[in-house]
């Protein structure tokens, strides 16, 4: 069984050298680039929404307050009538008066600082608008010239494919289920041969354990790098 399950691997690694050669295109690389920027798109751009609407709500809230307290200092403006009219200390109301103009000032700095981070935000927003457009578009072109760079491998793939199914009609079908699983999760080569106590792929030291099972002619796979291992007779 060991030879089949080789020999399947051997015919599967042309079709891994395939898949690696349509990776490494440019024509990949850009549509990929493309299509994970506008998967994630939609969430930044309702962030930043979000973002915005609540300094707005932060900026209206804050100029009401403004305004407020502008009306309260206008009634200080008389101050010379209200302390005829009403009696009391001048002093008390000019002490009143100043603490009503600091608070003013406070809420104006803070009303100015809103502003800038409202303009930063809308800044943001239009240059993520801006590289989703061209996202868009690239995403578009891209997918066209890599959907050509697939087609033009497509009659060598699918000769491949021929070969590999073929060949796993050799293969136990619990052990090729175990074999795609691992290729699935990008491990090759899946199956290799054991020399001395060691994984030649990763060089985890195997337990005597794990050595027994292979002289008895028994796969294990590897706690490291999750390979099938397997040692000759």
């Amino acid at each position: 069984m060991i030879d089949e399950l080789l020999k399947y691997q051997e015919a599967d690694g042309k079709l891994r050298a395939i898949e690696q050669e349509i990776a490494s295109t440019d024509e990949r690389k850009k549509y990929m680039t493309a299509r994970k920027f506008l998967e994630k798109a939609p969430e930044k751009l309702e962030a930043l929404d979000a973002r915005a609407a609540e300094f707005k709500r932060m900026f209206e809230r804050l100029e009401q307050k403004y305004s407020e307290i502008a009306d309260t200092i206008k009634d200080y403006e008389n101050l010379d009538e209200m302390v005829d009219e009403q009696g009391g200390e001048i002093a008390f109301y000019k002490k009143n008066a100043a603490a009503i103009s600091d608070s003013l000032k406070s809420l104006k700095a803070e009303i100015n600082k809103l502003v800038q981070q409202i303009e930063k935000t809308s800044a943001e927003y239009a240059a993520a608008k801006k590289q989703t457009i061209a996202m868009q578009k690239q995403y578009k072109e891209y997918k066209e010239k890599y959907s050509a760079v697939k087609e033009s491998h497509a009659q060598e793939v699918a000769a491949v494919e021929a070969e590999l199914a073929k060949l796993s009609k050799d293969v136990p079908a619990d052990t090729l289920a175990k074999y795609k699983a691992k290729r699935k999760e990008k491990v090759f080569p899946v199956v290799v041969e054991v020399s001395g106590n060691r994984c030649p792929q990763c060089g985890m030291e195997l337990s005597i354990a794990e050595i027994s099972k292979l002289a008895d002619g028994n796969f294990i796979e590897c706690d490291s790098c999750r390979r099938i291992l397997f040692k000759r007779k």
